[in-house]
């Protein structure tokens, strides 16, 4: 924008006589300092604002750990049996491995297609597992962060916050309400 400016000042000042010159010199100097002068700052005095980290509340409050170990518990059972498919898949190839050298080619051949069906059974399985994991955690998750958002909202309303930030680059620690919104929802 500084660019346009002198442009058209420039071109203006070529279209008016010698006499004139000089006037509209001073004038683009007058505008190329105020330009470049530092704007006021966009805060006005006393607006309040904080800061949340959303990480922290979804590691460190009281209500997500509850959720994650309800969900780990959840899982364990599936978890335990994915953990003996891959250890029965392994000892399997450990065995392969070491019988191949004596085994028909058709023996071979059908215990190769038996490992290979255990391992795509075992692929499929784990990424189910993952799909309703991450899809139970996100669930138990979006409860935890409208809790939090509620936190917030009383928070900003009491203490007279005219603006809450949820993660920032980089966050002056005298503006960090995490700790109270963690109080607020429970520890």
């Amino acid at each position: 924008m500084k660019s346009q400016i002198a442009l058209k000042l420039s071109a203006l000042s070529r279209g008016v006589g010698r006499s004139q010159r000089a006037w509209m010199f001073a004038s683009m100097v007058a505008v190329g300092a105020a330009l470049a002068l530092p704007a006021p700052a966009v805060q006005a005095q006393g607006t309040k604002i904080g800061f949340v980290s959303t990480e922290r509340i979804l590691r460190d409050s009281r209500p997500a750990k509850a959720a994650q170990s309800k969900i780990e518990a959840e899982f364990k059972k599936r978890d335990d049996e994915l953990q003996r498919m891959a250890n029965n898949l392994r000892s399997q190839a450990q065995k392969f491995d070491k019988d191949a050298p004596v085994l028909s080619e058709s023996e071979r051949i059908k215990r190769q297609r038996d490992l290979a069906d255990l391992d795509s059974d075992l692929q499929r399985k784990r990424r189910e597992f993952q799909e309703d994991f991450n899809r139970r955690r996100n669930e138990e998750f979006s409860a935890i962060v409208e809790k939090a958002d509620a936190a917030i909202k009383n928070i900003a309303e009491q203490q007279g916050y005219d603006l809450i930030i949820q993660d920032a680059v980089t966050v002056s620690p005298r503006i960090d309400i995490t700790d109270q919104v963690l109080k607020a929802m429970g520890g």
